[in-house]
């Protein structure tokens, strides 16, 4: 009987020690992450066509071009702030699922500089005037991933992690400036200049980008962290509709003068006869539906830090 007891109070110790030792290397289960990163762009492509002008900066002087160069770049630099949930399942693997804003740098797609504006008057050769365009790409995104604990030693925690970014809401806008004709002067046909500021808002095709990130935190206290992660993501964007949302000439609103073919465009994978586009349809343009336009897409890859808190459940 009493050897009975001695056993079972043998037990009983066992399994209050192994209990109190499993508490205490239990990592949390849930936990929050608040934090804020900069971008810089990874990789640099040409830019799509802008409003039918090519991603080229050429300079003009007397009418006769002297320089031209391809523009190039990527939508990658930027900055984001976001909030993560994330879960563990035991020591060294969890998952975590983030919502974030990034909005990237202003980066020029297209410009032309001039010294004096030229207009053929037989209409064979393109007009050269100066004109500037400019594109920010503002989006919110999902990005789950898994995320895999290496130990923590000293405070330091480091991890490492892979995922997906899924693209939620946003849009590339495009700012043009240019000093250029809006018509022609009834009385001498020459070619009538303003200042003309527009924007155009293009709305991208569902698309799933690739994240992958090493990070390491440090513990403040019992619950709070500070975490940094350096961060490598990359997707693509395409084009699915463009619309015209200013068009300002001198300095008054002239946007109910545009067309609906002028104001909105669908991009298509490939145009024909029957498309709504002035190069391939034989009737040309019907000013009455949107323009067709070839897809294009921008490129969105970029290295960025995080610096942030983390609370711990």
């Amino acid at each position: 009987m009493k050897k009975n007891l001695f056993l079972l109070g043998l037990l009983v110790c066992s399994m209050v020690t192994v209990a109190q030792t499993e508490s205490a290397d239990k990592p949390e289960s849930w936990y929050f992450k608040l934090g804020g990163s900069y971008f810089i762009q990874t990789a640099a492509t040409e830019f799509p066509t802008v409003g039918g002008r090519a991603a080229l900066d050429k300079t003009y002087v007397g009418g006769k071009l002297v320089s031209e160069e391809s523009v190039t770049g990527s939508f990658g630099e930027g900055f984001r702030t976001g909030i993560t949930a994330g879960y563990r399942f035991n020591a060294r693997i969890g998952v975590e699922l983030g919502v974030n804003y990034y909005s990237s740098k202003d980066k020029t797609m297209a410009q032309t500089a001039s010294d004096v504006p030229y207009i053929p008057a037989s209409g064979q050769n393109p007009a050269v005037y100066n004109f500037k365009s400019i594109g920010q790409i503002t989006a919110f995104d999902f990005a789950p991933s898994i995320v895999m604990f290496l130990g923590e030693a000293h405070g330091f925690e480091p991890y490492t992690k892979v995922g997906v970014l899924v693209p939620v809401h946003g849009d590339l806008e495009i700012t043009t400036d240019a000093y250029a004709p809006v018509g022609v002067n009834p009385s001498t046909g020459a070619p009538i200049m303003a200042d003309v500021h527009s924007v155009d808002k293009v709305k991208p095709n569902p698309t799933v980008g690739f994240l992958a990130a090493l990070g390491t935190s440090y513990k403040l206290g019992k619950h709070i962290s500070a975490f940094a992660e350096l961060e490598y993501r990359n997707f693509t964007v395409h084009g699915k509709t463009k619309e015209t949302t200013e068009f300002i000439v001198n300095g008054n609103d002239a946007l109910a003068s545009r067309t609906t073919a002028q104001i909105h465009t669908n991009y298509q994978d490939r145009l024909d006869i029957n498309s709504n586009n002035a190069t391939t349809n034989p009737n040309g343009v019907d000013s009455t539906k949107p323009t067709d336009e070839l897809s294009s897409y921008v490129g969105i890859s970029g290295l960025g830090l995080t610096l942030g808190l983390k609370y711990s459940l």
